[in-house]
């Protein structure tokens, strides 16, 4: 998804339009990553741009748009874009860490 949202509208209060705009963004994430993965593709994961205009936008992590919304509205912006794009997600293992023990403390 790539669109450009007015933050103002004559019909809406401010406080609304920005709930929409949040409204509109878990709706499409939901739809997305209920599209079936493909072979060897762990989950969906969303490489996500936020800012006034298209040229002027900055990476951002997908948890980070409500928040990044709220941030637009606030500072004064007239409108907002967003660019959420659905790319496959692979889960990496990680390693246990070793717990160091004490030899004074196993003696006792």
């Amino acid at each position: 998804m790539k669109k450009t949202f007015p933050l103002t509208d004559s019909a809406h209060k401010p406080a609304r339009v920005v709930e929409r705009i949040k409204g509109d963004i878990r709706k499409y994430l939901k739809r997305e990553r209920r599209k079936t993965l493909p072979e060897n593709v762990d989950f969906w994961d969303f490489d996500c741009r936020v800012g006034e205009s298209a040229d002027s936008a900055e990476k951002a992590h997908v948890a980070e748009l409500p928040g990044k919304v709220d941030q637009a509205a606030a500072n004064g912006w007239s409108e907002v874009y967003m660019e959420i794009l659905a790319i496959p997600g692979h889960r990496s293992v990680k390693e246990p860490k070793e717990v160091e023990t004490d030899d004074a403390e196993t003696e006792l």
